[in-house]
């Protein structure tokens, strides 16, 4: 398997430290608001790559944390009248609901800032003792940037350029202009914890090397997040750890890509912030999960809702060939006869073309290229009169199935029992119209009842007035179906 080191700007064949063993943090939310597309972006980006991981053997330990004190969260705090645990709580809480609706398994250690503290403070005083941090008569700690030679190293940032034009603004007591907080001074009204320096609480960036280094052994085998963290959070964290340790703080820096909406920067001030809740309200988790799935993490994604809709019919597709595969493999009866060796060649290399876009930089976007691929050779296979009651065929169905089980396993989607999901999708997308479901099962009603009396101009103007609303019918074998046209 190869990743894009960030560090190193180019694709590296991924051996963890430990053979067979892979410890992996990830930066989470700020907990202070709802989630946001671009928070379900990471989040299923790391999902994957632990889910693929784990599909190739290794022994998966996977860290996310949750900043739970921050200016952000005091200011909502102190506007809605809440402690910041209280807020903190109500937004890790909704965090989890979200991602749980879109099918992301919990990291293995969720740790909270506030849990961290002492091992914090330790690590400012091991920063101070060795001349790497300093502190100043308000309380605040800064890190000397200039003392580590390697800043800049993630970013590909020059000190010397970052320092042209900086300023240090009025009441600041930092050395230079560079330096950034290790420990904050208390100000009235927030949340602090006794230290050396007085009551204060931790910079941003602190949290995440005290976290690290705590439940995971140095150096960590992936560290990433969205690109917005390369810098300065990223950068600082690599400056902490590596100033006080001596090691490596990271062997693979993994980053996802921006999320834009409509072609431009999300943002509350364009009026174009999207959350997951949004966008849940006539969708289904899934089609946002796909969605995600259908660039390379590393590309930028532009999210618009005739997007999703597309995505919506592409996954849609994939289980009407599982549904349709299904029924055919429960057929009672097979005929003696193999697969054409040219159809198990293409199928095998359908197999194998999955596996190697995964195994290239975690590429769900080629994976489901093939995934597609996969699902034209099958109904072009459940089409074939010549060899859809075949006994080879019924056994490429089975192998079919095998393959739906290993993309549900990888990619978290195509998992759900295929009638129930296109029934609930027909049903999303009927709400989502406003077409009134009610309405609906009466004019099914009165067209089963007007065909069953050869009723056929009834049965014709209850069809019509369907279509009007924008629902298909098909007859079948087993009675009328109907969808959303």
């Amino acid at each position: 398997m190869q990743l894009y080191n960030s560090m190193t700007r180019r694709k590296e064949n991924f051996e963890p430290r430990r053979p067979g063993k892979v410890g992996m943090y990830a930066c989470g939310i700020t907990a202070y608001d709802l989630s946001h597309i671009g928070h379900a972006r990471s989040a299923v980006v790391f999902d994957v790559l632990t889910r693929y991981l784990r599909h190739i053997g290794y022994d998966v330990t996977f860290v996310r944390n949750f900043t739970d004190v921050d200016d952000k969260i005091i200011n909502r705090a102190n506007k809605e009248g809440k402690t910041s645990t209280e807020i903190a709580e109500t937004y890790i809480d909704a965090f989890h609901e979200d991602m749980d609706r879109l099918n992301v398994c919990r990291a293995d250690l969720e740790p909270r800032a506030t849990e961290y503290i002492v091992q914090m403070q330790e690590l400012v005083e091991r920063l101070i003792e060795q001349g790497h941090a300093y502190a100043v008569p308000s309380g605040d700690v800064y890190f000397r940037v200039r003392s580590f030679k390697d800043y800049g190293k993630l970013s590909g940032r020059d000190v010397d350029d970052m320092r042209s034009g900086a300023r240090i603004a009025i009441g600041e007591e930092k050395e230079d202009p560079l330096d950034f907080a290790l420990w904050k001074a208390a100000k009235p009204g927030e949340p602090f914890w006794e230290s050396p320096w007085g009551n204060g609480r931790p910079g941003w960036h602190l949290e995440c090397s005290a976290m690290s280094e705590k439940n995971l052994e140095l150096p960590l085998d992936i560290h990433g997040g969205g690109q917005d963290l390369i810098f300065p959070h990223h950068e600082n964290e690599i400056a902490q750890s590596e100033a006080v340790t001596g090691k490596e703080l990271a062997r693979f820096w993994v980053h996802n890509g921006f999320v834009q909406i409509n072609s431009e920067k999300m943002s509350k001030s364009l009026n174009n912030f999207k959350t997951i809740r949004d966008i849940l309200e006539f969708r289904q988790p899934e089609t946002l999960r796909f969605f995600l799935l259908g660039k390379h993490y590393r590309s930028p994604i532009d999210f618009s809702f005739d997007g999703l809709d597309e995505s919506e019919r592409a996954l849609k597709r994939v289980y009407e060939c599982l549904r349709d595969a299904k029924a055919a493999s429960q057929r009672a009866s097979w005929k003696n006869g193999d697969t054409p060796a040219a159809v198990l060649e293409e199928f095998e290399a359908l197999e194998k073309g999955f596996r190697d876009a995964m195994d290239d930089d975690l590429n769900t976007a080629g994976a489901l290229g093939h995934v597609f691929g996969m699902v034209r050779l099958m109904n072009r296979i459940l089409e074939d009169k010549a060899l859809r009651n075949k006994e080879g065929t019924r056994q490429l169905i089975e192998r079919f199935f095998v393959c739906a089980s290993a993309w549900s396993d990888v990619l978290g989607v195509f998992g759900a029992e295929p009638s129930a999901f296109l029934d609930e999708l027909r049903d999303t997308r009927a709400a989502r119209g406003g077409i009134d479901m009610a309405r609906v099962q009466a004019l099914l009603a009165e067209r089963a009842e007007a065909r069953a009396a050869k009723d056929f101009a009834r049965s014709d103007a209850a069809r019509d007035e369907l279509a009007a609303m924008g629902v298909e019918v098909r007859d079948t074998p087993s009675g009328a179906v109907w969808d959303i046209a």
